[in-house]
């Protein structure tokens, strides 16, 4: 008997599901690969599949898609639509006439979000006639806008206000244009600006920012907005600056925002002069006031709040404590301070400034001169939900501070970054993070790569390994220094407090992307030796190089292949973009660029990646960022490589020996960077030879 039921069983195949059943089934399918490879078992999981898809991203050449036989299945559940990787040399969809025109609104009648490379107007006036009710639009465009008469103030997004009547949210943070080409259509357009909830207008390689009158007349007529993005101008020096009478307006005529970040793109440069914080003169402080901010968190019922300066807010502690015990709407869950001074003083056991904002679950602190240790242990006990931290360029932080804040925040704490903080060294820092190894999933390190020196003598910081914590509790009072052993104690510590730390955990468990950055010229330090010897699951990293390559010894080798040992290893980005050389020819004794490629990119075909971004070391003088002959050769070595994306210039001789690439589907380059025009004199790659290169590549057999 058993026996028979099991062989009744063995006939039951998938198929003999409900069609219903089936189609459930499918939709609970997230991962597009897999998606991919069940759309080609059968006729009926095609059909299944393009039936339960909600969103699509194409890629490749429009000109060179093949087109299947009519009838062709639709995918009448997608709503989303990703367009912007499908032209990635540039070529105009409106030269497309198949693809624009008919087919995409047939196979795709539901889009309400769309994503879209848009080179000049007429993609968005050949698209947005057929799909009018579109809700969310992102655009995208790295380089300058083209010159031609049909291109004037605000033309890129005309077509968009005038076609789509119910847009909500428009995203332009990789979108290049000026802030007067968003200030002039959406004026243009008050009755389709007035339904607008999202605003994301960062511009992308954006200088310059929305002065006062221009951010004041985009609320007038935006009255609904939830979510604003934007760059300004807070200098002072500059006529129409952002002030406090700016944002009071803004909260008055956009009394439903949520999600505000006001950020001044000004570049500022700590690497090169780490003080530069401290340094700034008091006398400059930003019109920006703290009466205002208290005016400001009280009038709007703000859960996401970022506003990044370039000069600094004096004494906003009790503003930020309004903030947190405000009563009158939700929560504040998000908080983004740049060059705010006074932001948590931390004596004693008060909780004072941001420590109150108990709500938080990301916090990022960037400029701040007078944030000291104390100051992270107030933030580590009054803000328990923080999942997320960024500290960047705070000149008085230690190792030690990293290390009360790893304490309090070890149930919670999954993304940390540490930039630019002087007194703190990788090797350290990565030493202080054991409470939190295990439940880290996100790690940067913009650190110095030697023994950090406190200024009282030069002696080094007393870590936890050292079974010595008295420097780290001298400056507390003693009922808190034995509070703090007790935490240490209920956490696996062994013994008393100088009994050392064995319990703590070794293996970075749920660590998946790690971030590093390196001055010109060193080597990539050994991962193991400081702590990385055990990442299961690290699937990305990313490496960027900062710094002059001119000065620097003839050097060997750069160090990837330590990388090896992480098996799990997929993704990489590599960033020389900020490494400054010889772009043709170096006085002797000095080497040019395509030495230093050499050296950076030695080994890495020893790595298991499938997705590159690469960005070329510069030459500034001659204006030269492009690959040479030594970094096409060892990265064709990557043999598993399945995405390369290089944010530079290229010849095409160097470019078609990726065509050896067995698993290769997608390359592009990317950035500013852009094919010369017809009449350049350099002999870089040009609109036809990125044609010819991409028929080359889509022509290949690949496997999977």
């Amino acid at each position: 008997m058993p026996w028979e039921i099991a062989q009744i069983t063995t006939k039951i195949h998938l198929h003999d599901l409900p069609e219903a059943l089936l189609q459930q089934i499918f939709s609970f399918i997230e991962p597009t690969r897999a998606r991919n490879s069940a759309s080609l078992v059968c006729r009926r999981w095609r059909d299944l599949e393009r039936r339960t898809r909600s969103s699509l991203s194409l890629r490749g050449n429009p000109f060179t898609i093949p087109y299947p036989p009519s009838p062709f299945p639709s995918f009448p559940s997608l709503s989303s639509l990703d367009l912007s990787n499908l032209s990635p040399w540039g070529c105009p969809l409106s030269n497309t006439p198949l693809l624009v025109g008919p087919t995409l609104p047939d196979k795709f009648p539901g889009v309400n979000s769309l994503k879209l490379y848009s080179r000049d107007p007429t993609a968005l006036i050949s698209l947005t006639h057929h799909w009018p009710k579109l809700k969310r639009v992102k655009l995208v465009r790295w380089h300058n806008r083209p010159s031609g008469a049909g291109i004037t103030i605000g033309s890129d997004l005309h077509p968009l206000f005038e076609n789509c009547g119910e847009i909500e949210e428009i995203d332009l943070n990789e979108f290049y244009c000026w802030t007067e080409d968003v200030t002039e259509a959406i004026r243009s357009y008050p009755l389709v600006a007035k339904g607008l909830t999202g605003l994301d207008l960062m511009l992308a390689n954006a200088t310059d920012g929305f002065r006062a009158s221009e951010l004041v007349s985009i609320s007038e007529v935006c009255p609904n907005l939830q979510r604003l993005v934007a760059p300004c101008v807070f200098n002072p020096r500059y006529m129409d600056f952002v002030n406090d009478e700016t944002l009071r307006k803004l909260a008055t005529n956009c009394p439903h925002l949520t999600t505000l970040h006001l950020v001044d793109p000004t570049p500022i440069n700590l690497n090169n002069n780490p003080g530069a914080v401290n340094n700034l003169p008091e006398d400059n402080p930003s019109a920006i006031t703290p009466a205002c901010l208290e005016t400001l968190f009280s009038s709007l019922p703000l859960t996401d709040f970022s506003l990044d300066l370039s000069h600094p807010i004096l004494e906003v502690g009790p503003a930020l404590e309004a903030l947190g015990q405000r009563r009158a709407g939700p929560l504040v869950k998000n908080l983004k301070l740049g060059y705010f001074q006074g932001v948590c003083i931390g004596k004693w056991l008060h909780l004072d400034g941001v420590a109150v904002c108990g709500g938080l679950e990301s916090l990022c602190l960037k400029n701040c001169a007078d944030l000291s240790d104390a100051s992270l242990s107030a933030i580590a006990r009054g803000c328990t939900r923080l999942s997320r931290f960024d500290l960047i360029g705070c000149d008085l932080v230690t190792e030690l501070g990293i290390q009360q804040l790893a304490i309090g925040l070890r149930q919670t704490l999954k993304d940390l970054s540490v930039s630019r903080c002087p007194l703190i060294s990788a090797p350290a820092l990565v030493k202080v993070l054991k409470p939190v190894r295990r439940w880290l999933e996100r790690l940067h390190l913009d650190c110095i790569w030697t023994g950090s020196k406190a200024e009282n003598g030069g002696a080094e910081h007393d870590l936890l390994d050292d079974n010595n914590l008295n420097g780290l509790c001298e400056p507390q009072s003693k009922r808190r220094r034995y509070e703090y052993e007790e935490d240490l104690e209920g956490f696996g510590a062994t013994g008393t407090v100088n009994g050392g730390c064995s319990q703590w955990p070794e293996s970075w468990e749920c660590l998946r992307e790690l971030s590093l950055w390196l001055p010109a010229g060193e080597f990539l330090f050994p991962l193991r030796d400081i702590g990385f010897e055990d990442c299961p699951i690290l699937s990305s990293i990313t490496i960027k190089v900062e710094g002059n390559c001119r000065a620097k010894p003839d050097p060997r080798t750069f160090g990837l292949s330590i990388l090896s040992h992480f098996r799990e290893l997929s993704k990489m980005k590599l960033d020389l973009g900020e490494a400054i050389g010889y772009a043709f020819t170096a006085p002797f004794g000095q080497m040019d660029l395509s030495l230093w490629e050499r050296f950076y990119l030695h080994g890495i075909g020893d790595l298991f990646l499938q997705e590159l971004d690469y960005w070329p070391p510069q030459d500034r003088e001659v204006n030269q960022r492009s690959l040479s002959l030594p970094a096409t050769g060892l990265i064709q070595m990557c043999f598993r490589l399945r995405k390369l994306f290089i944010h530079g210039t290229a010849h095409e001789h160097f470019m078609r020996f990726f065509l050896q690439m067995p698993n290769l589907r997608d390359v592009q380059l990317r950035e500013d960077y852009y094919p010369a025009p017809e009449n350049d004199m350099s002999t870089e790659m040009r609109d036809e030879s990125c044609g010819r290169f991409e028929l080359a590549l889509n022509s290949r057999l690949v496997l999977d």
